[in-house]
């Protein structure tokens, strides 16, 4: 019968993870997998109470924090971004006008189709901008103030 209580709160804390998402209630769950294990081996109650607390202590221990290293953002760890965030805060070369409803920008050697952020502005071909937002296949774009040459905007005219 003890195994099943614990199979059954093993089961409720992986569920219940789910709805969670913080990969803390996972570890407990394995914990309570381990002390199922101890009662189908036939240990008293006090040794599989134990066993959870150990292993889950373990898991907690252990666990997180390569848990943690591995979630945080490319920014937070100082790697190199990959995938949207490394697009998001780029500069694109507008190859084709860039309004509200269309475009057409090229973002580090690739054509991505774009729009732009503000609805009122638009962007003719050859200006710089800044990607503000990636929208599934979409570049949603700003006005870039720094220039390619390195002068500030008031001095472009």
């Amino acid at each position: 019968m003890d195994a099943v209580f614990w199979v059954v709160l093993g089961v409720v804390l992986a569920v219940a993870e789910i709805f969670t998402t913080t990969l803390f209630l996972i570890m407990f769950s394995v914990g309570a997998f381990a002390a199922a294990g101890a009662a189908a081996l036939g240990a008293p109650t006090a040794v599989q109470a134990l066993v959870f607390a150990v292993v889950s202590a373990l898991t907690v221990a252990v666990a997180r924090p390569a848990i943690r290293r591995h979630a945080r953002s490319a920014e937070e760890s100082g790697e190199q971004a990959f995938g949207v965030a490394a697009i998001e805060g780029s500069t694109a070369l507008v190859l084709e006008q860039v309004d509200a409803d269309q475009g057409l920008v090229k973002i580090g050697g690739e054509m991505w189709s774009a729009r732009s952020f503000d609805a009122t502005q638009s962007f003719v071909p050859g200006r710089r901008v800044r990607v503000i937002k990636v929208q599934g296949a979409t570049a949603l774009v700003w006005d870039d103030d720094v220039s390619t040459s390195g002068e500030l905007p008031e001095a472009r005219g």
